[in-house]
């Protein structure tokens, strides 16, 4: 049986909440009324997105539909209802937070009557657009917990990518990405675990998303997964440690395809691995230590910091493979052969 990297001593354990569906969740969170807000201008995707407002999304843009039987796709600000309603059901006693929407891939039409329009004298009613990717999240800011002086929210949200949908065929599944974990509110970076992960769901509609979000949210091990993060904390690597691994993650995207696929999978670029490299020294909360040494909880926040910078469609699997990394990190100086090329 494959073991987990576990810290010695577990935190404290505060009452069990209640949720929906008779589920009882163990927690080692805390739960609070008040909501602690997020850095201001701070979001946790960059690459190149935009912030919209899901009045934006229902008033101002159109729903695609599949060519052959102009079926209508499922649009975004139903996923981000139906992933919203299932939180509720989910998380009947907790406060929600209104979700944050980022979009990219503007794709732009116009209304038949201005078809013989001048570019010069479009009017805004005559142009038409919708998004091919969108990814949203939204907090459950009374259940959290600290973790090295950072505050760790409950986290829900999904991704939508048209581009994975052939919209040119008849109405079929269409798939959706949905997670559950926890955001750093010190830097908004979303720490994803493979079991609050759903990296291909495909529904025909919006109520068969809200049942495979509840099915997600009542599976994760959110207890699991804080106690993976905070073991992060008791593992560090030197100087030389970390040079070595950055070194070999620069290597991995050149290695043969056979050698590759014989290594654990790293998801993160060439270029992400740079930002890694360089939030090392200059990142404010989780640069190296004065003798060089880093902990794997810091490391972590570099990799999912440099992950920002991914687009949509990606974002959510490197951000699992983030954790698979780290993980597999803490056993390698443990001991463990899995990760051991990344150290030696």
């Amino acid at each position: 049986m494959e073991s987990v990297f576990v810290p010695a001593v577990a935190p404290k354990c505060v009452p069990a909440l209640q949720t929906s569906h008779e589920v009882t969740v163990l927690p080692i969170f805390q739960t609070e009324q008040k909501q602690q807000k997020a850095p201001a201008n701070l979001p946790f995707i960059e690459a190149n997105t935009s912030e919209v407002e899901m009045c934006h999304l229902k008033d101002d843009c159109i729903v695609p539909v599949f060519a052959k039987d102009n079926e209508l796709t499922i649009s975004h600000q139903s996923f981000i209802e139906a992933v919203m309603d299932a939180a509720k059901e989910v998380f009947p006693h907790e406060e929600i937070s209104d979700p944050a929407i980022r979009v990219s891939h503007m794709i732009k039409g116009r209304i038949p009557e201005a078809i013989h329009k001048p570019v010069s004298q479009l009017l805004e009613s005559d142009r038409t657009i919708y998004y091919e990717r969108m990814m949203f999240c939204f907090d459950v800011p009374t259940i959290f917990q600290d973790i090295n002086g950072c505050r760790l929210n409950l986290t829900i949200g999904g991704v939508r990518a048209y581009n994975e949908q052939n919209l040119f065929a008849r109405k079929s599944p269409e798939k959706f990405k949905l997670f559950i974990g926890f955001k750093n509110m010190v830097c908004c970076n979303l720490c994803v675990s493979t079991d609050g992960y759903k990296a291909s769901i495909r529904v025909m509609e919006a109520a068969a998303l809200l049942s495979s979000a509840v099915e997600l949210f009542r599976s994760y091990d959110m207890t699991k997964h804080l106690k993976l993060m905070e073991a992060f904390q008791g593992c560090r690597m030197t100087e030389s440690q970390f040079a070595q691994f950055l070194g070999k993650c620069r290597l991995y995207q050149y290695l043969p395809t056979a050698e590759r696929k014989a290594l654990p999978e790293l998801l993160l670029t060439d270029t992400q691995i740079g930002l890694v490299a360089n939030a090392y020294y200059r990142d404010g909360d989780f640069c190296k230590s004065e003798d060089g040494s880093i902990d794997l909880w810091r490391v972590f926040n570099l990799f999912t910091g440099a992950n920002k910078s991914s687009y949509i469609d990606n974002f959510l699997d490197r951000a699992d493979n983030a954790t698979k990394v780290i993980t597999g990190l803490a056993r390698a100086l443990h001991g463990d052969t899995e990760y051991r090329w990344f150290l030696c």
